[in-house]
């Protein structure tokens, strides 16, 4: 079994930054693909992004080139990294891992995953 908590969220003005962090425990000495994935009000679960093992990423072409997904594995954290945030990011942000024996692994369905976080809500102003 493997837990995820996110950080929280947040309120952010149009063209803002914020960086989410999810902290991995239980069985995390296993290998273990990450992504990231939101709600938007109304709206289905939606990829946001991905990173393998190694370090491989994969983002939705709504965020590509405005969010960075990283992990540091030292301390079990996955980060996403969201600039130029637009209203349409406004959501509720999900964490969620995939155990693999892949290093090279990512997915972007989120039926893949087998263990999520509770969830964070990121609302950006106009």
């Amino acid at each position: 079994q493997v837990q995820l908590v996110e950080s929280e969220g947040g309120l952010v003005q149009t063209g803002g930054s914020l960086r989410l962090s999810c902290v991995a425990s239980g069985r995390t000495s296993s290998t273990h693909t990450m992504g990231w994935f939101r709600q938007p009000p109304g709206k289905e679960r939606e990829f946001v992004a991905t990173i393998s093992w190694n370090g491989r990423t994969y983002y939705a072409d709504s965020v590509k080139g405005r969010c960075t997904i990283s992990r540091v594995y030292a301390e079990n954290t996955v980060y996403l990294q969201m600039n130029s945030l637009k209203p349409e990011d406004t959501a509720v942000y999900y964490c969620a891992a995939k155990e693999t024996t892949s290093n090279y692994y990512y997915s972007p369905s989120r039926h893949d995953y087998e263990y999520w976080g509770q969830g964070t809500q990121v609302t950006v102003s106009s």
